[in-house]
C-alpha cells in the first residue's frame, strides 16, 4: 500500500511540473531569421505591437518604463526612432523589453541621454545602452541596443 501512494504521489507531481513547463496559450512565440543570419524570438507582445503600430500613428504609446517618478514612452516611431526602429534595427522579443526597463530603472546616465548597464568588473564595460528623446518627445525611447566595449567617458581608476 506505501509502495501504491509514493507512485501516485511521483506521479501527482510530475503532472504538476509538466503544466508548468508547458506554455501557456497566451506566451506564445515563433522565430524568425533576423537580416544577421542569427534567429529571433517573436512574442505575443510584438505581434501586438505590430497591430497596434499599423491602426495608430507613429506617436502612439505603446508601453512606459519608469525610473522613480519618471516615464519614459516607448511609440511605434519610424523606422529611424521608436519601436519600429529598436524592432527592424536590434530585434523585440521578452529580452530586449526586460534590458530597456532594468537600464533604465537601475542603470546608469550614458552621456547620450538615456541609460546604461554595465558588467561589474573593471574597467567597466558597458553591456546595454538607451537613448532617450524623440521627434515626438523628450522622454520617449530613441533606441536601445546591445554593447559590447569598455566605458570611456567617466572612467573610474580601479
Amino acid at each position: 500500500m506505501l509502495h501504491t501512494t509514493t507512485v501516485r504521489t511521483a506521479l501527482s507531481a510530475a503532472v504538476a511540473m509538466s503544466a508548468l513547463l508547458i506554455p501557456a496559450a497566451g506566451s506564445a512565440s515563433a522565430t524568425t531569421p533576423s537580416g544577421s543570419g542569427q534567429t529571433q524570438t517573436v512574442t505575443a507582445a510584438a505581434a501586438s505591437y505590430d497591430a497596434k503600430c499599423r491602426s495608430h500613428s507613429r506617436t502612439y504609446v505603446l508601453k512606459k518604463y519608469y525610473r522613480g517618478p519618471q516615464a519614459i514612452t516607448l511609440r511605434c516611431g519610424t523606422s529611424t526612432w521608436g519601436w519600429k526602429h529598436i524592432k527592424a534595427r536590434h530585434g523585440w522579443n521578452s529580452t530586449m523589453d526586460r534590458k530597456i526597463s532594468t537600464a533604465i530603472w537601475s542603470g546608469d546616465p550614458n552621456g547620450r541621454g538615456g541609460y546604461s548597464t554595465y558588467l561589474n568588473q573593471c574597467p567597466r564595460v558597458e553591456k546595454f545602452r538607451t537613448i532617450i528623446g524623440t521627434p515626438a518627445g523628450s522622454n520617449d525611447l530613441l533606441t536601445a541596443y546591445k554593447v559590447d566595449r569598455a566605458a570611456v567617458a567617466g572612467a573610474v581608476a580601479c
